[in-house]
């Protein structure tokens, strides 16, 4: 899988399933949209990822780390309160982002190498 494939996917579980978790709670919080936001400006980098624009790549592999620092705190309060539609919206969240954060550096050491190996 592309890394930028990999963002497109994890920007779009970010934004649906944040949408989803924030309609469903019964005293949404405005924070509960974070990922949703994020989701959206990692949805807005994906054409400069395509692109292997290199500023923008950074810029996508810093919020897709932020979003997933950021996941575990939702995630333990799911776990918490015992609310298994919530856990298992967190879990989705989380494992697209390890999978988007894990496809960047891939794309990243094989730049790198085709890079060393050109010069």
């Amino acid at each position: 899988m592309k890394a930028y494939t990999a963002s497109l996917i994890n920007s779009v579980s970010l934004v649906v399933l944040g949408l989803w978790g924030y309609m469903a709670s019964d005293t949404p919080s405005m924070t509960a949209l974070i990922p949703v936001i994020i989701g959206a400006v990692l949805l807005a980098c994906y054409p400069g990822i395509k692109k292997e624009n290199k500023i923008i790549a950074h810029v996508a592999v810093v919020l897709t780390l932020v979003i997933l620092l950021g996941l575990f705190m939702p995630l333990r309060g799911a776990i918490g309160r015992g609310d298994g539609a919530a856990i298992a919206r967190v879990a989705v969240m989380l494992i697209t982002t390890i999978l988007a954060l894990y496809y960047f550096i891939k794309s990243f050491i094989e730049a790198r190498r085709a890079r060393e190996a050109g010069e």
